[in-house]
C-alpha cells in the first residue's frame, strides 16, 4: 500500500537544491547574516509581489504581530477583537501587549470572521482588530473593513497561511492597516527555519516597525522605546527568495489540487471546502469536516492516508485563557468547526494518483 504523506519538504527541496545553496553560498561570501543583503531583497521582491509599498522581515510571523500591536500602541486596559479559530500564536501577541482578547464567532462557510458578530464586540476599548485569514480563505474584510471605519478602529490581518490569497483582486495583507506574515517550514512560502514580514502601507509604521525590530535603534547604539531583537536572519531571507521565484507555480499547483479534491469528495461523507465567490483561496489546507472525526481519521490511516486536525481546541478554551472566563458555548460555530475538520494531504508536489487515494480512502467512511 503507499502512503500518502501529508506533506512533503524533501521532495520540494529536491527540485530547489542548486538554487538554494547558491543563495546561501552568496550570504557566506558578503558576510551580511543578520539584516545583510539578502533580507533587504527579500523585502523588496515580497512587497512587490504582496502589491504593498512596504515590507518588513522579522524572525516570526508571531513577532510580525506583536510589532503590528506595539506601533497601534496597543497596552493594558485595551481590548483587541480576534477569532479563536486560529492557532494560538494570532492571541499570544495581545497577551504580550497586556491587553484583553475579545473573541468573535466564525462564518461556517468560511470559517472566518462573522461581520454580523463584530459590531457587538467592539467597545470604547477595543484598540485594533486582527482579522484571521484562516487556512488560505481571505475573511469577508470588505465587510469587517467597513464595520471598523465607522467605529476608527485599526484592522490588522493575519496572513500567516494566505500569502498570495486575495479578495476581489486585491492581495492579502494589503488591506488593512498592517499584513501579518508566516514563513514557517510549512507554509505556502517556508523558510528553513523560522521567518515573518509585516506589509504596511504608511512609511511612517513601516519606518517605527524597522526600528522596533532591532532594538528600538534610532541611529547606532540610541535607543528611544523599549525594543526587540526581533530580525530575519539573512540565510532565511535568501531561501525565501529564491522559493518567492516558485511561489506562483506552488500556489496554482494547491488550487488545481484543491479542485481535483473537490471533483473526487463530491458526494462523499465529508462536508467540503467552500471558496468564497470574491476570493482566491490558496489552500495552505484543505480541510473538510466529519461528525465521527477519530473514527473517519483512522480509516484514513488504516488505508495509509496522513491527515492532521488544524484545530482541535479552540483558543478560548485553552487553558492559558480561563482567566478571561470563557466557557464551552460561547462560540458554537468555532466549538463545531474544531471538533469536526480534519486536514487532508496536500502541496505542491503532491502526485494526482494520491488525490485518488485519499478519496477511495474517504468513500470508505460511512
Amino acid at each position: 500500500m503507499t502512503k500518502v504523506p501529508f506533506f512533503d519538504l524533501k521532495n520540494q527541496l529536491r527540485g530547489i537544491r542548486g538554487e538554494i545553496e547558491a543563495a546561501l553560498g552568496e550570504v557566506l561570501d558578503d558576510g551580511g547574516y543578520c539584516n545583510g543583503p539578502a533580507t533587504s531583497r527579500f523585502e523588496e521582491e515580497f512587497a512587490r509581489d504582496a502589491g504593498s509599498p512596504h515590507c518588513i522581515a522579522v524572525n516570526t510571523g508571531t513577532s510580525a504581530l506583536h510589532l503590528a500591536l506595539r506601533c497601534l500602541d496597543v497596552g493594558p486596559g485595551d481590548e483587541v477583537v480576534t477569532v479563536a479559530m486560529s492557532f494560538i500564536a494570532t492571541a499570544w501577541p495581545i497577551l504580550y501587549a497586556g491587553a484583553t482578547p475579545v473573541f468573535v464567532d466564525v462564518d461556517p462557510g468560511r470559517m472566518t470572521m462573522d461581520p454580523a458578530r463584530l459590531e457587538k464586540a467592539i467597545t470604547p476599548r477595543t484598540k485594533a482588530i486582527v482579522v484571521v485569514h484562516l487556512y488560505g480563505q481571505p475573511a469577508d474584510l470588505d465587510a469587517i473593513l467597513a464595520i471598523a471605519a465607522s467605529r476608527g478602529v485599526p484592522v490588522i490581518e493575519d496572513c500567516a497561511q494566505s500569502v498570495q490569497a486575495k479578495l476581489g483582486g486585491r492581495g492579502a495583507g494589503t488591506m488593512g492597516t498592517f499584513g501579518c506574515f508566516s514563513f514557517y517550514p510549512s507554509k505556502n512560502l517556508g523558510a528553513y527555519g523560522e521567518g515573518g514580514a509585516i506589509t504596511t502601507a504608511d512609511p511612517e509604521l513601516a519606518a517605527r516597525c524597522r526600528r522596533l525590530r532591532n532594538h528600538a535603534q534610532v541611529k547606532s547604539y540610541e535607543h528611544d522605546e523599549v525594543g526587540y531583537n526581533y530580525r530575519l536572519n539573512s540565510f532565511q531571507g535568501a531561501v525565501l527568495s529564491v522559493k518567492l521565484r516558485h511561489l506562483a507555480g506552488w500556489t496554482a499547483r494547491r488550487i488545481e489540487l484543491a479542485a481535483a479534491y473537490d471533483r473526487a469528495l463530491a458526494g462523499s461523507t465529508v462536508l467540503l471546502p467552500t471558496v468564497a465567490p470574491d476570493a482566491r483561496h490558496v489552500f495552505h489546507l484543505y480541510v473538510v469536516r466529519h461528525p465521527r472525526r477519530d473514527e473517519f481519521r483512522k480509516t484514513l490511516a488504516d488505508r495509509g492516508v496522513e491527515t492532521a486536525v488544524h484545530y482541535p481546541l479552540p483558543i478560548h478554551l485553552q487553558p492559558v485563557m480561563r482567566r478571561f472566563g470563557f466557557k464551552p458555548g460561547d462560540l458554537p460555530v468555532t466549538e463545531s468547526i474544531a471538533s469536526t475538520c480534519v486536514s487532508l494531504p496536500l502541496y505542491p508536489e503532491m502526485p494526482d494518483a494520491h488525490v485518488e487515494q485519499v478519496a477511495d480512502a474517504v468513500r470508505t467512511t460511512a
